[in-house]
């Protein structure tokens, strides 16, 4: 059964490893946003990974040794010997966050907090926890697997709670 597991990757080796496991056909999302960067005499947009170090692929995991065997992977991503997988929920809310990248910014992990559902708007249907910063509503989405969160601004008034925090653990979210 196909699952997607985080990877981690040699440092800035992100897009190579993308790349290359494209060419294995191997289904893999790297999640890019554009962000200017200064050097001396000029500033420029570059594509850079919203996760350093880190993609994600969809495999059965019985076939991982064509992931490891990739150059720039460094390992499958682990907790308790166990592999890390990750829910599609949280990729296909990744891939509509960065449908307004303007709206993303990093936050910090968070594992505890109310789970909700966005019911309208741009992000309908996107599962994730609620956080107040600097009096804006955001939606933060946690990827466990690598312990990094995104999130995005939304209207207060477009959610509904789903899961309440001790159900978290015992549903796998």
């Amino acid at each position: 059964m196909e699952n997607w597991y985080a990877i981690y990757t040699r440092p800035r080796h992100e897009k190579k490893v993308f790349d290359a496991l494209t060419e294995k056909n191997i289904t893999a999302f790297l999640p890019l946003i554009t962000r200017v960067r200064q050097w001396k005499d000029r500033k420029k947009k570059v594509e850079v990974p919203l996760f350093s170090s880190y993609l994600f692929v969809r495999i059965d995991y019985k076939y991982r040794l064509d992931v490891l065997q990739t150059k720039g992977v460094v390992k499958i991503v682990n907790f308790n010997g166990q592999p890390a997988v990750v829910p599609d929920w949280q990729i296909e809310s990744l891939k509509r966050m960065l449908e307004h990248p303007e709206k993303i910014q990093l936050e910090n992990y968070v594992k505890l907090g109310e789970i909700v559902e966005i019911q309208e708007g741009p992000f309908k249907g996107m599962k994730g926890m609620i956080k107040m910063i600097k009096n804006q509503t955001r939606l933060v989405v946690s990827i466990e697997g690598i312990m990094q969160a995104v999130s995005v601004e939304i209207d207060r008034d477009f959610v509904k709670k789903v899961i309440q925090p001790d159900e978290v653990v015992s549903n796998g979210y």
